[in-house]
């Protein structure tokens, strides 16, 4: 059970870090499938 709670807490930790460093980087879906001519806020 203790391995299993470790496993849910890595991947929680995991998955916030990829979603904030891909943000930084510019990789979000919005950014990567509008065109030029679409105004994103």
């Amino acid at each position: 059970m203790k391995t299993m709670l470790a496993a849910f807490a890595f991947t929680a930790v995991v998955s916030v870090g990829a979603y904030f460093v891909l943000s930084e980087m510019g990789f979000s879906s919005a950014e990567t499938q509008s065109a030029p001519s679409v105004r994103l806020d």
